[in-house]
């Protein structure tokens, strides 16, 4: 288990999320899909997210259910075993469509 407290954990996240905002600002689905460099930034800064949510622990999770945690993990866990099969156009909607409501709800807990 880790070693990381859970406010560590979240800080983890929400810097990760705060890099990929940065990184993708101003971007379209094309703009991302054709740069290389900020898309694997993204995609590592995602496997941080799922990574530190898969070390929170399971009442943290069932406390704030309101985040689809099995979700953010199942997605780390997709990028880390099919990294060569990482469907972008996935990726840039889950930026476009979850991300902003994940991050109002991290504010709310962090």
């Amino acid at each position: 288990m880790s070693k990381r407290t859970i406010e560590l954990l979240l800080a983890d996240i929400s810097e990760a999320m705060e890099k990929i905002r940065r990184y993708s600002a101003g971007m379209t689905i094309d703009s991302f899909q054709s740069d290389e460099k900020t898309a694997d930034a993204v995609v590592r800064n995602l496997e941080i997210i799922g990574e530190a949510a898969n070390r929170l622990p399971k009442e943290f999770h069932d406390k704030h259910s309101q985040i689809e945690w099995a979700k953010i993990v199942g997605l780390r866990h997709r990028i880390v075993h099919e990294y060569f099969g990482v469907d972008l156009v996935l990726i840039w909607q889950i930026l476009q469509n979850d991300f902003p409501a994940l991050q109002k709800s991290l504010e709310k807990i962090h």
